[in-house]
């Protein structure tokens, strides 16, 4: 290992999109020594934010996730690991039913790795905002970014408010709907519809037993639910709803969660899994209408002069492989790390090296699980699964899932095993 260069040619940072991957990304370029600012397109009274967060009730916790062991790690390298090993609830495997409930496959993570965390991602974003504020980090909400203009020596980010900010370096961390990727380039793909609507829903009380770490994926009769039980008899659920017509998340929301929950029960009525009793348990309000469901091609330009993207905005990935936020930190981690050793050029050129290939693969590796079980590519189209393609992914899951050893070919180590030595020189 060589000697880092004493402080890094970047100084300051506007950091686009006040999720997780900005806020993480602002803390690790704080630990590198570089100033960032955050500037989050809501308000602090909205109710919702960029990328994909909030809209709707959901018991004031907004949607539910998962980070993963390498996400994590990620957090570890900028001490931050314990903000979700304080909110998280350890997740020990991930089990697979078929609607008749029989038992598919069992999925366990590597034993010697942190435990996969179930969060609220309200309470995620509360955790880590407030982490990034305990180290000086200014975020600024109510900004929406309208244009910004790279100089050559820095980047002049302008407001919808008429406010404008400027650094040496631009990163957009602003979800799937990124203004800073259209910046860089405008020709870059636009989110499609995947075909599904998506709820999710704390059920504050139920009678059914703990799953005890296990979150089960039931691939329904007639739509995906997934969920949860935890020791305290509350649980989580999350529904993909196929819907042939696309609604936006507003459209879904005037529809009304009394009339979307009375269609859901009606959608597992002959599903012999929890689902309809964890239905039953729920709430109207207590359900979080989280939009439809969206997919983007791969980006493979990352940034152009001094403006760059990372998480969602770069490459946004399917909510059934768990990696999205993970992947995120893992990114703004290695951001920052390049940032802090290499002029901004080399920077950006030495970070999409490292990254590509990782999240190439994880991309490639989701899609052939999808297409290996047949079920999770089902969930993704308005026509569910027929009989004979419930037939044979009933009987292809359980050896599709066994390849590569234990683990299978879901929850391989080499997904999880991901360490990032923070003090190890870039270049």
């Amino acid at each position: 290992m060589t000697a880092r260069t004493p402080a890094p040619t970047t100084r300051t940072a506007l950091v686009i999109g006040g999720g997780v991957a900005g806020l993480v990304a602002a803390m690790a370029l704080h630990k590198a020594g570089i100033e960032a600012r955050v500037y989050e397109a809501y308000d602090a009274h909205s109710g919702a934010r960029g990328g994909g967060d909030g809209g709707g009730r959901g018991g004031g916790r907004g949607g539910a996730m998962t980070i993963a062991p390498n996400g994590q790690q990620a957090l570890e390298a900028i001490d931050a690991a314990e903000t979700v090993r304080t909110i998280g609830t350890p997740v020990t495997a991930l089990a697979l039913r078929s609607w008749t409930g029989r038992h598919l496959a069992q999925l366990a993570p590597p034993a010697d790795l942190p435990a996969t965390r179930f969060v609220w991602r309200t309470e995620l974003h509360e955790a880590i905002e407030a982490e990034a504020s305990s180290r000086g980090i200014p975020v600024h909400k109510g900004k929406r970014l309208l244009d910004a203009t790279d100089t050559g020596t820095g980047v002049t980010a302008r407001f919808s408010d008429g406010s404008q900010a400027r650094a040496d370096v631009l990163i957009g961390a602003d979800g799937l709907r990124s203004t800073v990727r259209a910046l860089i380039d405008p020709s870059f793909p636009k989110p499609h519809y995947a075909g599904t609507l998506t709820f999710t829903a704390r059920v504050p009380k139920t009678e059914l037993p703990s799953t005890e770490g296990v979150l089960y994926m039931c691939y329904g009769k007639k739509a995906y639910f997934a969920y949860q039980i935890f020791d305290d008899a509350s649980a989580a659920w999350s529904v993909n709803l196929p819907h042939r017509e696309p609604l936006t998340q507003a459209e879904a929301q005037a529809v009304g969660a009394g009339e979307w929950l009375k269609r859901l029960r009606e959608a597992f009525t002959d599903d012999r899994t929890p689902a309809p009793d964890l239905l039953a348990d729920t709430s109207p309000e207590d359900v979080l209408i989280t939009g439809p469901t969206e997919t983007m091609p791969p980006v493979q330009t990352w940034s152009r002069g001094r403006m760059i993207v990372i998480g969602d905005a770069a490459h946004a990935m399917s909510p059934t492989s768990g990696q999205g936020a993970s992947l995120a930190s893992e990114g703004a981690v290695q951001l920052a790390r390049c940032l802090r050793d290499l002029p901004v050029g080399k920077a950006f050129k030495a970070y999409e090296s490292l990254r590509h290939p990782r999240v190439d693969r994880i991309l490639k590796h989701t899609t052939a699980t999808a297409t290996a079980t047949s079920a999770a590519a089902r969930t993704a189209t308005p026509k569910p699964a027929g009989p004979l393609s419930r037939a044979l992914r009933d009987a292809l899951l359980p050896v599709a899932t066994k390849v590569g050893g234990a683990g299978g070919a879901v929850w391989g180590a080499w997904q999880f095993d991901h360490r990032i030595n923070w003090d190890e020189q870039v270049g």
